[in-house]
């Protein structure tokens, strides 16, 4: 039955897809296929900046009356050579798009959008599975391996995750995922790895078994991005393992689950007014979710509306939500060193946005340059300016450094201290580590090829020196730094079919390995369990 109603809910979408995108195809000069082929890579690779409904967000809305002006000619054109403006060449330099698709796509964006159906609790628990229950989990490692060091990669176009030792740089694992999974966090044990494709597929993978499993899987909607568990410990660590969070793109919703079986217990809607204009929006999507170490709390970032929602998880029958007003479109971000302060761009707006978890409210937000992407961003001691938290951006060649400490080093909080000059726009990743000297930044969209085979490394100490680029590859883009538990080591993934991932010596700046294996399909983020789980970074 729970099959029935999947097959059910996912054959209803294409029908109306297909029904009301018929009347149009002619004009569009579309065959079914093609516009079934359109359909889907919109919803792949263009939805997530662009809106499902097409009104915007990252990108600039692609609804009929923005696209038709243009022209199929233009429009396809700007698919295959990308922009200026931070979106990259999905022919000309990603290579994803022949010039013949990327026409297909420019048909498609003028024609009508159409809505994805609903996803009530209904169709979520229809597709829920436990693969291995609780009881018969082990309750310790039954491997001899350093499972604290793993490294979770993730396969993008391959559908999966790679588990691989950080001390052995064997592959340990590969597990079925969700389409192109966006992102990997941790429980707060570290055993359970929760997975989150782009088609709102989430699994939990438990660490300690031999052979590593994935023991449950749920889908909780038609789009999805982000993914976390509970942190907080309280008095007698209540919360640990006990719950996850799952952010939708679409239906617009977070849904609440069983931190061990994935079980759905709670959906709720992110439907609402815009802050500043107080306008309906009829899709604003999660963008990112962390969990606070200090109160059982999710930190809930809305795109479309410039809300964050501060979510207690402690009574979720009775759930209270504190509801911030802040900037649109929140996008990516994280903890500041204190784990007090959370960071997250509003990229739109070319703005970083600052919320006082321990206070619940709006600390700061500042404006650091075009576009900031930190992916989690980046927390060390400026030599001058005391703690920093780092972002790059998409839409310049620059790294933004902003003043965290209020306490210390007021004169310096909540304002870009400095901005140092990186090799390449395009960048989406900044890493270091408390025991590192060195910043690290890619710039994996840019459109410079060389820009984005490299990556720029600062040394700590002296931000003032001209940085090292180093070239990596001569094929694909470098793409997503991470530290092993010992912060001694940093790793690189080589973006490609035949994808590669490559260890440093972090002291030396010397290459140690070169991991590859055919299994290595498209890797992009990394996550190491410990680093991950406490939030380093």
């Amino acid at each position: 039955m729970k099959r029935f109603w999947s097959v059910f809910l996912i054959s209803i979408f294409a029908l109306v897809v297909m029904g009301i995108g018929a009347a149009q195809k002619a004009e569009a000069q579309l065959t079914d296929e093609e516009y079934k082929k359109a359909n889907t890579e919109y919803f792949n690779r263009c939805g997530g900046c662009h809106g499902t409904l097409r009104k915007g967000a990252t990108g600039p809305a692609l609804t009929p009356d923005k696209t038709k002006a243009k022209g199929t000619e233009l429009l396809a054109k700007i698919i295959f050579d990308g922009t200026p403006g931070g979106m990259p060449g999905w022919g000309a330099a990603v290579g994803v798009y022949t010039k013949e698709q990327a026409e297909q796509l420019a048909k498609y964006i003028q024609m009508e959008p159409v809505a994805p159906p609903e996803f009530n609790m209904k169709d979520i628990k229809a597709t829920w599975k436990i693969h291995v229950p609780v009881d018969k989990r082990p309750t310790k490692p039954m491997h001899k391996r350093n499972w604290e060091n793993f490294f979770a990669v993730i396969l993008r176009d391959a559908g999966k995750i790679g588990i691989i030792d950080g001390d052995t740089k064997e592959i340990v694992s590969v597990q079925d995922s969700g389409f192109a999974v966006h992102t990997l966090r941790y429980s707060k044990s570290g055993r359970y790895l929760y997975t989150i494709g782009r088609d709102g597929k989430a699994t939990l993978v438990d660490l300690w078994m031999d052979p590593i499993q994935t023991v449950a899987e749920v889908k909780t909607g038609i789009e999805a991005r982000s993914i976390d568990s509970s942190k907080y410990e309280g008095r007698k660590g209540d919360f640990v393992d006990k719950l996850a969070v799952v952010g939708n793109y679409w239906p617009p919703s977070y849904v609440i689950l069983n931190g061990l079986t994935l079980e759905p217990l709670k959906i709720v809607s992110t439907r609402s007014y815009t802050y500043d204009t107080k306008e309906y929006h009829p899709e604003p999507r999660v963008a990112s979710i962390v969990a606070s170490h200090i109160d059982p709390e999710w930190v809930i970032n809305v795109k479309e509306t410039g809300l964050v929602l501060l979510v207690d998880y402690s009574d979720i029958k009775n759930l209270k939500v504190t509801t911030i007003e802040s900037e649109r479109f929140l996008h990516d971000g994280g903890w500041d060193a204190s784990k007090r302060y959370f960071l997250v761009a509003a990229n739109m707006r070319d703005k970083l946005v600052i919320v006082d978890t321990k206070e619940k409210k709006l600390a700061a937000i500042v404006e650091t340059g075009v576009k900031p992407h930190p992916g989690r961003g980046a927390n060390f001691k400026d030599p001058k300016y005391g703690p920093v938290y780092a972002t790059p951006h998409l839409g310049e060649a620059a790294v933004a450094l902003v003043g965290t400490d209020p306490d210390r080093y007021p004169e310096n909080a909540w304002k870009v201290v400095r901005k140092l000059k990186v090799a390449g726009d395009g960048g989406l990743f900044i890493k270091t580590h408390p025991k590192s000297k060195h910043l690290w930044v890619d710039h994996t969209l840019s459109k410079n090829q060389d820009a984005h085979r490299s990556v720029t490394v600062y040394d700590i100490k002296n931000l003032d020196a001209a940085p090292k680029i180093l070239k990596l590859t001569d094929r694909g883009r470098i793409v997503h730094m991470e530290y092993n538990k010992d912060g001694d080591e940093l790793w690189i993934s080589i973006w490609d079919k035949q994808g590669e991932i490559i260890v440093f010596d972090d002291k030396t700046l010397t290459e140690k390995a070169r991991i590859k294996d055919p299994r290595l399909v498209t890797p992009t983020g990394k996550f190491n369990v410990y680093n991950t789980r406490h939030d380093i970074y």
